[in-house]
């Protein structure tokens, strides 16, 4: 089990069944749980604290936590919108980006919120490459951009290191897309000084050594870029994990690696759901299941309908509950279970 973390980026808190995995994976021995602030707004750091609450101490100092930032999207959108953050990048409408001191600090404060925890082992930046591939879509100078790229990374080292002293982090690295990118591709995010950068950064900070241990891309049967920063990193002491081990992106698109057949309970479950919710005062429930069902082959790929059914149906489906008597309740929350999680 120890080369095996769990995976949250689609795990929530609003799904028992997300929570009970992490329960038996816990359970199961697993030594690492990976997350970041971002998965489902916040949603998969929550569903962690509550698997934890079952378990004593001493199993929970045993699960390594692994959490990152550097995303501005759903609420830290919205809060960027009233108090704009720091350096933020603009990469679009949907997502924008920053790795400023401030707003990590602002970033692990609230991860350390949900997580119910004093303090988070490892802290990653989150694809700080963002600062890249704007540039890139502006034309701006490589030699230039990767200067300023640099400086934010030490920059950020540096809040990392001073966090490592305050107790809030055990340590912290980089998970980035663009390790596993080609040398000559211009997204390609340059690794081999950041060891020089997280020195400098710990003797700014006063450090006796550099915080900087670990290093996260994609690596899969697709994907072998990566393979070369996977060497630099381990022979430079810092621990390697992978992401995308089952899932690639090549030419632009993604691929899913490993799959399974559709469920063949599917259509029962959504049919006898849809036979409860035949009713005038449950309308409203029965056009957002038909809406669920017709739009959940138009995505192109799992997480985006994830983010639909968590986002938009969900928050719409417990307003139609609201009116409803408990043992009416009762009845369609099981109904509900058994169609979503199939």
């Amino acid at each position: 089990m120890s080369n095996f973390a769990f995976g949250t980026y689609r795990i929530t808190d609003q799904n028992p069944q997300h929570i009970q995995a992490l329960r038996d994976a816990i359970e199961a021995g697993i030594p690492m749980i990976d997350t970041s602030s971002n998965y489902m707004d916040g949603s998969a750091e929550m569903a962690i604290a509550l698997a934890f609450r079952e378990f004593d101490d001493a199993i929970k100092k045993n699960v390594e936590i692994v959490s990152k930032y550097g995303y501005i999207q759903g609420t830290n959108m919205l809060s960027h919108k009233e108090q704009p953050f720091e350096a933020v990048v603009e990469y679009n409408e949907q997502c924008f980006h920053s790795i400023a001191p401030s707003f990590m600090q602002d970033q692990l404060t609230k991860s350390l919120q949900r997580l119910q925890r004093d303090k988070i082992d490892c802290y990653l930046i989150h694809n700080p490459e963002y600062y890249l591939l704007d540039a890139l879509n502006k034309n701006a100078d490589k030699d230039s951009t990767l200067d300023e790229m640099y400086k934010r990374i030490y920059e950020a080292f540096i809040g990392l290191e001073e966090e490592v002293k305050k107790g809030r982090i055990g340590s912290y690295g980089i998970s980035s897309n663009s390790f596993a990118k080609a040398h000559n591709d211009p997204e390609f995010l340059p690794f081999e000084d950041l060891i020089t950068l997280a020195d400098k950064a710990s003797e700014k900070v006063g450090n006796q050594t550099h915080n900087f241990t670990t290093i996260q891309l994609p690596l899969n049967i697709l994907e072998q870029e990566g393979l070369k920063c996977a060497a630099w990193a381990k022979s430079n002491g810092l621990r390697v994990l992978v992401n995308r081990p089952l899932n690639a992106q090549k030419d632009t698109q993604m691929y899913r690696l490993a799959d399974y057949d559709e469920s063949a309970s599917y259509y029962n479950y959504l049919n006898e759901l849809l036979d409860v919710c035949d009713n005038e005062t449950l309308q409203p429930l029965y056009n957002l299941v038909e809406e669920l069902d017709t739009n959940r082959h138009k995505f192109g790929w799992i997480g985006d309908f994830d983010s639909f059914l968590y986002g938009q149906i969900l928050p719409h489906v417990t307003q139609s509950l609201e009116q409803l008597d408990e043992d009416a309740l009762t009845s369609i929350l099981i109904s509900m279970d058994l169609f979503v999680a199939e």
